[in-house]
């Protein structure tokens, strides 16, 4: 697969620009650009910074890092948080800290969240009467035995 080429436009110069961890990761980190708080159960609008141009047919899917959700209970609202090709006003992560007894402390310059950019085909729509038949068929939660 080509490499697909991502505009970002930094909002606060000495943050970094995304970045992937390892190579074959999937998602580039992103960091908080504000210091904050997180008391339990509570939510905190977390900006990065950055601002980005995604091209016409992929979108951006901002996710929890899984260290941190590990540790800490941090995680997302609105999780993956989908950001659109036309869209371009700052990436922010809608957080949550799910502990129950802990305040998670977020430093500005944290990695906070992923961005993964993924094709986005155009769908259509066809109205139908029946759908075929499968294996699974209608069988839903908990369904493969787990």
């Amino acid at each position: 697969m080509d490499p697909v080429t991502i505009r970002v436009k930094r909002l606060d110069a000495e943050l970094p620009l995304p970045a992937y961890a390892y190579p074959g990761d999937a998602g580039l980190d992103l960091v908080a650009a504000k210091d904050c708080s997180i008391a339990p159960h509570q939510r905190e609008m977390i900006p990065t910074g950055l601002q980005v141009a995604i091209p016409e047919g992929y979108a951006g899917l901002v996710l929890p890092r899984s260290g941190l959700a590990a540790r800490v209970g941090l995680s997302m609202v609105n999780t993956p948080g989908l950001i659109d090709s036309h869209y371009r006003g700052e990436m922010v992560m809608v957080a949550i800290n799910h502990d129950s007894n802990q305040t998670i402390e977020i430093k500005r310059g944290d990695r906070i969240a992923q961005l993964l950019i993924t094709p986005t085909p155009k769908v259509m729509i066809e109205e139908v009467d029946e759908l075929d038949n499968t294996e699974r068929s209608e069988r839903g939660f908990g369904s493969s035995g787990v």
